[in-house]
Order: structure tokens, then C-alpha cells, then sequence
């Protein structure tokens, strides 16, 4: 039997062949991440939370050195902050109204911008989009009811 060919032998060549696995997982190679990636990883890190503690420190130490000055002068700072807001809200609506009005007198005078030109554009958007719509309404309303005549011959 030693000159007969073997079991294995005997097998052709293409079934003696292992086939590798067809799985998802099996397709990926295995990787090993690599020491200079862990090392930036560890070095961005770290410069993160460097960086929030500094940042959390100098704030407190700021809160820590400058309450007594708030505090001291607290009384000049809150009307003062108080009369530059009142100032700030008052100026910044007259500015408004004098610019809503400016627009308004250019716009009865004829003479609109291109501001006006669009804003009739979009009012004839509107206004057509609107009439379609309603349209539709009126033709789809006209389809439903056709549609219950034929599911409901009496109603």
C-alpha cells in the first residue's frame, strides 16, 4: 500500500484547499493599534484637560481677587449699568423707528427700493400659492365626493 496513492493524495487538488471563512468579520484584518497613535492620543488628551484646568483655575482666582471690588464699588456700577442699558434699548428702538418710518415715507413717495420690489414679489408668492392651493382644495374636495357616490350610491 506504499505505493498507492494516500487519502490526501487521492483528493483533488482544489477540494484539498482550506477555503477561508466568507463572514463579514472575517474579511477585516486584524489591527493592532499602533504606539505612536496611542502616545498622541494620550498627548491631545492630556493638553485638553490642561488647558479646562487652567481655564477653571484662572476662574476662580478671578472670582476669588475681584469680588471685593465688585463689591466695593457695586454701588456706582449697578445704576451705571442700569442707565447704559436703558440708553442702549431706548437708542437702538428709535433707531429702528426712524428707519421703519424713513422706509415707510420712500415707499408712499414712490420712490421704493429694491426692498419694497421684493417684498411684492413675495406678496404675489403668496398671494398665488394661496389661489392654487385653494383651487386644489376645490378640485380634490369634488374628487372625494365622487369617490363616496361610488362607495355609497345613497348618500
Amino acid at each position: 500500500m506504499a505505493d498507492g496513492p494516500s487519502s490526501d493524495q487521492a483528493m483533488p487538488q482544489h477540494q484539498a484547499r482550506r477555503t477561508p471563512p466568507t463572514g463579514t468579520l472575517h474579511q477585516i484584518p486584524p489591527q493592532t493599534p499602533s504606539r505612536s497613535l496611542g502616545l498622541i492620543t494620550l498627548a491631545i488628551s492630556g493638553m485638553a484637560l490642561l488647558l479646562a484646568g487652567i481655564t477653571v483655575t484662572a476662574t476662580l482666582v478671578g472670582v476669588v481677587f475681584f469680588t471685593p471690588l465688585i463689591l466695593i464699588f457695586s454701588p456706582i456700577w449697578v445704576p451705571a449699568g442700569v442707565i447704559l442699558i436703558f440708553s442702549a434699548l431706548v437708542c437702538g428702538g428709535s433707531l429702528a423707528v426712524l428707519a421703519s418710518l424713513l422706509c415707510l415715507y420712500r415707499y408712499l413717495k414712490g420712490s421704493h427700493a429694491l426692498v419694497s420690489d421684493q417684498a411684492d414679489y413675495a406678496r404675489m408668492r403668496i398671494y398665488d400659492t394661496a389661489r392654487s392651493v385653494k383651487d386644489h382644495a376645490r378640485d380634490y374636495g369634488g374628487y372625494l365626493r365622487t369617490k363616496l357616490k361610488d362607495v355609497a350610491p345613497g348618500a
